[in-house]
């Protein structure tokens, strides 16, 4: 389970490639020519660093006392042209889903690369070449050359790796709307859970099954108003929304009966600052639930449900009944996660058909 200890999605390296090796000047010494010509070799090319999507990664953490990579140098020429060993390169794995930026571009932050597949690789700095040995300019009017050149330098950025978690479900909400207990009810995650808000610090992904499907779900950390200018961190569990396919907005039965939340007002809330953090995410397939709706068997008519039902049925959304506790609505909510996220993806085939054929 990730902690705010050790879930990390945003850090600063510096990475250095390998300095290619020096060339050799050398002369050849036999016992029979004692003034042989040159024989220095080449050096050796410096090593590159590369980028790696690692699937099995899931935060930026080992970068939190790593901040400072340098692949090796190249190993300088020999006598006998003998070249040098090329030094050796260094991966650096992330997680799928973190983007690259240098930090050191005129205009600040410049996009580098999106690692979004697995194993996914990509040289951010290639190493440098090796200096020729005396041998190389040897020509007809310098029979002896004694001198070679040195190795190019490595290249040297300042990056800077930002994850953004890759789920086909993001479950959003204000704290405490049951969000980590309704991952626990329908995928293998065992996110922390409180009857307390702000019990989840960070975000966590999960599994969830039907027969032979699979589809991955994030359970976001609550978010408050003014979450997309930074309230409660809520800019920084935004950014983690931005790759999902299908959004699961929570409502909080709960509140509803003990603090008397007006759930329309706290749906508005959240889907305001889903709009101002990025447009594109109020426009995202959504799931409205109802959650918890077991506190509330006993009241006349559900304590006022059938009205929240009505007042977000005339908006056209058709929220779902469920309690994540007792389980009560989760194979209907599956099944419309699933069928959301299947959607989202035909949605994706046919653009990029669409942008394919008009590329022709």
């Amino acid at each position: 389970m990730a902690t705010k200890e050790n879930f990390v999605d945003e850090v600063f390296v510096n990475v250095t490639s390998g300095d290619g090796g020096d060339g050799k000047v050398s002369m050849r010494r036999e016992k029979f020519e004692p003034m042989g010509g040159p024989d220095g070799g080449d050096g050796g090319r410096g090593g590159d660093v590369v980028l790696v999507a690692d699937e099995n990664l899931r935060t930026l953490l080992d970068f939190r006392h790593r901040r400072e990579i340098k692949a090796d140098r190249g190993q300088d020429g020999g006598t006998r042209d003998k070249k040098g060993a090329s030094g050796k390169h260094i991966e650096i794995r992330v997680p799928v889903g973190t983007e690259v930026y240098d930090e050191q571009g005129d205009e600040g932050d410049v996009p580098v690369v999106d690692l979004v597949v697995r194993d996914q690789a990509h040289t951010i700095c290639t190493g440098g070449r090796g200096g020729l040995g005396n041998a190389r300019f040897k020509n007809s009017t310098r029979q002896a050359p004694r001198f070679a050149q040195p190795g190019k330098p490595g290249e040297s950025r300042k990056l800077r790796f930002t994850l953004k978690l890759l789920a086909d479900a993001a479950f959003v909400g204000f704290p405490n709307a049951g969000k980590s207990t309704l991952l626990r009810r329908i995928s293998n995650a065992r996110p922390r859970v409180g009857s307390y808000p702000f019990t989840t610090l960070v975000p966590s992904l999960g599994v969830v099954e039907r027969g032979e499907q699979r589809i991955v779900a994030a359970d976001i950390p609550g978010l408050i108003e003014g979450a997309s200018d930074g309230a409660g961190l809520g800019d920084r569990f935004l950014r983690h929304i931005e790759r999902t396919r299908v959004i699961v907005h929570l409502l909080d039965c709960g509140a509803m009966l003990a603090e008397e939340r007006n759930l329309l007002a706290d749906y508005d809330v959240i889907r305001r600052e889903l709009a101002r953090y990025q447009e594109d995410l109020a426009e995202r397939p959504e799931i409205v639930v109802l959650n918890k709706v077991d506190v509330l068997h006993e009241g006349p008519n559900g304590y006022g449900i059938e009205a929240i039902e009505d007042a977000l049925h005339e908006r056209g959304l058709k929220p779902l009944r469920i309690s994540g506790a007792t389980g009560g609505g989760c194979t209907e909510l599956i099944s419309a996660m699933f069928e959301g996220v299947d959607a989202a993806k035909a949605a994706e085939a046919s653009e990029a058909v669409a942008k394919s054929e008009s590329s022709k």
